[in-house]
């Protein structure tokens, strides 16, 4: 699946599917990460992964 057709199937812009895919997102609405994985048909911990801040020590 392409970056646009997920965006139009999403209901978000490409250039926000552009930065969750690269990792430079910050956060996610519930929402939108609910409708990404229903459809990529997946679960949650599929597409995130837990990337401690250095920045907080």
């Amino acid at each position: 699946m392409t970056v646009t057709e997920l965006a139009e199937k999403v209901g978000i812009t490409q250039a926000n599917i552009s930065i969750l895919k690269t990792g430079k997102a910050k956060a996610i609405r519930f929402s939108t990460l609910e409708k990404i994985c229903q459809v990529l048909s997946c679960q949650p911990g599929d597409i995130l992964e837990y990337v401690p801040d250095d920045s907080s020590n």
